[in-house]
């Protein structure tokens, strides 16, 4: 058991409340940020063990006052903070560049991309003051952080961008002892991925089903990067399902 404290943004569903149960299993205390406060309660709920670890912690990640309030928060509960998994995102529905509404466009970006700086930027301030010094930082890439999908160009945007700040982090990180990696991920079975069991368009304009994996695969990926000391990183690494189009997607 462990008295570390994480926080976990899209905590309330998918990957990030599967990762979330699965710290709180091991004795981590976890903020569970998100949107739908209902949603982030029932996450706290289905701890077992950890229901007492959990603070559910709602939050726009998109917007900065709110990003600040939080770690504010965590500071003054927790005195420190020694994970963030920057997991929010959210999908828009597909199109072409020339049809995709400024408005998907401006809330994926705002979203996906400054939510995650947001939150990585406080978890920063946090971790190279903190005593002892230092901390982990997981970002949430997606397979599409290598290769896009037909009508993703706001989505697969943010998450190359995702890329960038994982390394320009990792490389400022060093000198205060955080640790900054990324976590890939392609088909997790989901809520999110059902339509992909039944057909999603491929790059040559055919619908295909697609093999998805299992969540647990994620989970341990994950806690396999969280449980490594501070004196080692992933930097990058792909879980994927073994089958999905991704090695010769186009």
């Amino acid at each position: 058991m462990t008295n570390k404290v994480a926080l976990v943004t899209g905590a309330g569903s998918g990957i990030g409340r599967a990762c979330a149960l699965a710290l709180l299993a091991e004795g981590w205390q976890v903020f569970l940020v998100g949107r739908n406060e209902d949603a982030l309660r029932a996450t706290a709920a289905a701890a077992t063990p950890g229901t007492g670890l959990a603070h559910v912690a709602p939050a726009d990640v998109s917007h900065p006052s709110e990003v600040e309030h939080l770690f504010q928060a965590v500071r003054e509960r927790a005195g420190r903070l020694d994970l963030l998994f920057n997991n929010a995102g959210i999908f828009t529905p597909a199109n072409t560049p020339d049809q995709t509404p400024l408005d998907d466009w401006q809330r994926s970006v705002n979203v996906n991309l400054h939510g995650a700086f947001h939150c990585l930027s406080q978890a920063f301030r946090l971790m190279r003051e903190q005593s002892p010094q230092g901390g982990r930082i997981v970002n949430n890439g997606s397979i599409s952080a290598h290769a896009p999908r037909p009508g993703s160009i706001p989505y697969t945007t943010t998450k190359h961008a995702i890329s960038g700040m994982t390394k320009a982090a990792a490389l400022d990180g060093r000198a205060f002892n955080i640790a900054v990696g990324q976590i890939d991920i392609g088909n997790v079975a989901s809520d999110m991925t059902t339509a992909m069991a039944a057909g999603v368009l491929q790059a040559d304009g055919s619908v295909r089903p697609e093999a998805r994996m299992d969540m647990a695969a994620v989970v341990d990926t994950f806690m396999a990067m969280v449980r490594l000391p501070l004196t080692a990183n992933v930097l990058f690494t792909t879980v994927m399902a073994t089958k999905m189009p991704f090695v010769g997607r186009g």
